[in-house]
């Protein structure tokens, strides 16, 4: 049985379940009193603009502005509105970082805290949109990824390895299918992961790569 804690909300409690979570992770940031400290662990870079407290962070190979004293967060080079659950994984990997450095050690996701209980919804959310679209043609992945920042890995047929954060490398694995066997794939963590995201965060994280590649190789 899937865990109710990973259910997406309503339709009509949809949105407010989203600004609800914004507004919690935008207090808790507010709270941090060391945003230099914060900064280091996160490797976030911190600026004063125009007596503006600014933090600047890479996510999925673009760079943010965070601006601290409205907890406004814009593209750098664009007008464009950020998704807001794109916001909140932002503010959850800044209030959550430890500045743990890289292991370079791959644990899969049953290997997280709690990560056993939400397979089944890691799977069907973020394993299986890249199977349904790149199973067949696992070298397609290696064409996208580069839009995210990925780079080839030596795992499986294919292996893509995307920083979705400075220390948060994502390692999306492919082994491609034939008249006996499904295609198959995983998706790997450095095992400092869980002191940068939650289990239920690094679900929404690789739920929001797998699909942004679905795109891209839609031409989107």
């Amino acid at each position: 049985m899937e865990s109710r804690h990973l259910s997406l909300p309503k339709q009509r409690n949809y949105e407010y379940g989203y600004q609800h979570a914004y507004k919690l992770a935008c207090d808790q940031l507010t709270k941090i009193g060391a945003i230099d400290q914060l900064c280091l662990r996160s490797g976030t870079q911190y600026q004063v603009i125009d007596s503006q407290k600014i933090m600047l962070l890479k996510y999925l190979n673009q760079t943010y502005q965070i601006t601290l004293s409205n907890m406004d967060i814009s593209f750098t080079d664009s007008k464009q509105e950020v998704p807001i659950s794109d916001k909140i994984l932002m503010l959850h990997y800044l209030t959550s970082a430890k500045g743990t450095p890289i292991s370079n050690k791959l644990i899969a996701y049953k290997e997280l805290p709690e990560g056993a209980n939400y397979f089944p919804t890691f799977a069907k959310r973020a394993i299986k949109p890249l199977l349904d679209h790149f199973g067949k043609e696992p070298h397609l992945l290696l064409d996208v990824a580069h839009k995210l920042g990925g780079d080839k890995a030596e795992y499986g047929d294919v292996a893509v390895t995307i920083n979705a954060f400075t220390y948060v490398p994502i390692t999306l694995v492919m082994w491609r299918g034939d008249e006996e066997f499904a295609p198959e794939g995983s998706i790997l963590f450095d095992s400092t992961i869980s002191d940068y995201l939650s289990a239920y965060d690094i679900n929404v994280l690789c739920e929001t790569i797998a699909w942004r590649l679905v795109k891209f190789s839609k031409g989107a």
